[in-house]
């Protein structure tokens, strides 16, 4: 079974950075691309930012700016670095995995706590 397994999180005050990381326990082959999730208490878990293994990239509107996402999909490993953090991105951030086969991400880390103090 594939584990995919991201670190980076911890507090940080309003306005500071944290780099989150994942990588895959081993390889996983025909990846369409990978992407960084988040879910705060209380509500739906929400696509932040994903990037392909071509390279493209795409945003949550109310990140684009702050945070860059970065990797290589195609070696199972993706970064999202996070500036400027703000209250409204505390969440539990998720790592995920879609293959060329499927059209939704069928591979899932087990989160990592991102809290944003004032």
């Amino acid at each position: 079974q594939v584990q995919l397994m991201e670190s980076g999180g911890g507090v940080v005050q309003a306005g500071g950075s944290l780099r989150l990381s994942c990588a895959a326990s081993r390889i996983i082959f025909s990846i369409n691309d990978m992407a960084w999730y988040r879910q705060a208490p209380g509500e739906q878990r929400e696509l932040v930012a994903s990037i392909t293994t071509g390279g493209s990239t795409n945003y949550l509107y109310s990140v684009e700016g702050r945070f860059t996402i970065s990797g290589d999909p195609a070696k199972n490993t993706v970064y999202l670095q996070m500036n400027s953090l703000k209250p409204g991105d505390a969440a539990v951030y998720y790592c995920a995995v879609r293959s060329t086969r499927s059209p939704r991400y069928g591979y899932w880390g087990r989160g990592t706590q991102v809290t944003v103090s004032t």
